[in-house]
């Protein structure tokens, strides 16, 4: 069984007991979420064997359980910028937050 979930502008293809990192969770207050449980409801397709159901955007009623396992940031990506012959270099970093979730359940 498989589901296909869409959280943080993404789309993710799940199964149960997968770890997935996600794009960072927020709480109310605007804070990284370290633990807990989670409810992902906007699930786009869900899928048992031969028996498939494809939401409109979403599939009604179908929801995934998870659990946080992790938060953090991700490996540092360079960012170079340089223009030949006008003297011009830039160089940054950047660390993308995730928030790693363990799939408990999924229910259609």
């Amino acid at each position: 069984m498989y589901a296909v979930i869409a959280t943080g502008g993404k789309q993710y293809r799940v199964q149960p007991g997968e770890t997935i990192r996600i794009e960072r969770l927020n709480d109310d207050a605007g804070q990284a979420r370290t633990e807990g449980a989670v409810t992902f409801d906007e699930v786009l397709l869900v899928a048992d064997g031969e028996n498939v159901k494809i939401g409109t955007p979403k599939v009604a009623g179908a929801k995934v359980e998870a659990e946080i396992v992790e938060a953090g940031r991700g490996e540092k990506l360079l960012i170079y910028k340089y223009r030949r012959r006008k003297g011009y270099r830039r160089k940054t970093g950047h660390r993308q937050p995730f928030t790693a979730v363990k799939i408990k359940s999924i229910s259609a």
